[in-house]
């Protein structure tokens, strides 16, 4: 790690920088001695990351997408940003619209008129503005929107990420704890190809680091790519739960989204997650969620940039534990 009082002065302000991407992002920029201030609209949320850095090198401050005085405060005299901010469902005035596009492009104008020369954005495979999922359309505008605004940005595609604190492999582990089967919508014939976020967090550091191509696309996945039915399948076996895996249509699968959208909204919010999915989701899961062939091609991914990706095999198994029967130090034989 660099002495942070020699690089003291080189400021990151992390848009959405106290989420589950964000406490990685951080903890790898401390380590390259930047001093990183995290925006977000409730810092209290924040100040967990500072035991991340040395004393002072982490700082949380508010900033609200929907007010740019305070986009620009947060910028004041930074040199590099990161727009980590990102639904991945819609809740009260939380649109997938007005947080990542209307949000991004008021981002990438704050960063814009701040005159900061590095800036990432955090988007997502399969963004495409023609897309039937709301969320897929958002990301491709917002993507259009920050390179309008700021054409040397880097934007990030990402699949699936996951990591300690994912809501991927953890949501699936803690549904097979509390249900006897676990859904395959569409077959689970879709691909994805997960990708560890201490990853996603170290492109991210080396295109601020200057490594990258100003201006280009990089999606991120893992080493293999895997069909949703091989991941559900992965889950059981790491927490040792036999369960049924049941095929559903994407029609049923939709219909079921919208009951679960209505009583999710019908109870404030307070149906557990586990129960609740949504008919954009199912929309998602039409269209597979890997790195493209023009990416690999071009070097946009994680090898390009000198970056070996860990496998799920290797992290996942270390959080998943804890959803066995009897818990995660309880002895397997009597699990």
């Amino acid at each position: 790690m660099r002495d942070f009082s020699s690089s003291s002065d080189r400021i990151v302000t992390v848009f959405g920088g106290s989420g589950f991407i964000g406490r990685h992002l951080v903890r790898a920029l401390a380590r390259e001695g930047w001093r990183v201030r995290v925006a977000t609209r409730r810092p209290e949320l924040a100040y967990h990351l500072q035991p991340l850095g040395k004393v002072g090198q982490i700082h949380a401050v508010q900033a609200n997408i929907r007010f740019p005085e305070s986009l620009a405060a947060a910028l004041s005299g930074a040199e590099a940003a990161v727009n980590l901010v990102g639904i991945l469902a819609e809740t009260g005035k939380q649109s997938f619209d007005r947080v990542q596009a209307q949000g991004a492009a008021a981002v990438a104008d704050a960063v814009k008129n701040a005159g900061i020369g590095k800036f990432v954005h955090m988007s997502a495979i399969g963004a495409d503005a023609n897309s039937a999922s709301a969320y897929a359309r958002s990301k491709a505008l917002g993507e259009a929107a920050v390179l309008s605004a700021t054409p040397h940005a880097n934007i990030l595609r990402p699949s699936v990420v996951f990591g300690p604190e994912d809501q991927f492999f953890n949501r699936f582990a803690s549904m097979a704890r509390l249900m006897p089967a676990l859904p395959l919508i569409g077959g689970g014939t879709t691909r994805l190809q997960p990708v560890y976020v201490g990853d996603v967090a170290a492109t991210a550091s080396r295109l601020l680091a200057g490594e990258g191509r100003p201006g280009a696309v990089y999606e991120l996945g893992g080493p293999a790519i895997r069909t949703m039915r091989e991941l559900m399948a992965f889950v059981l076996a790491v927490t040792k739960r036999p369960r049924v895996l049941a095929p559903i249509s994407f029609g049923l699968a939709s219909t079921i989204g919208g009951i679960t959208e209505l009583a999710n909204k019908a109870l404030l919010g307070l149906l557990p997650a586990e129960f609740v999915f949504t008919r954009d989701q199912v929309e998602l899961l039409k269209h597979d969620n890997v790195v493209s062939a023009e990416a690999e091609a071009e070097g946009r991914t994680l090898k390009g940039l000198g970056i070996t990706p860990e496998s799920m095999e290797a992290i996942v198994p270390a959080y998943l534990h804890r959803y066995r029967k009897g818990g995660q130090f309880a002895d397997e034989r009597l699990a």
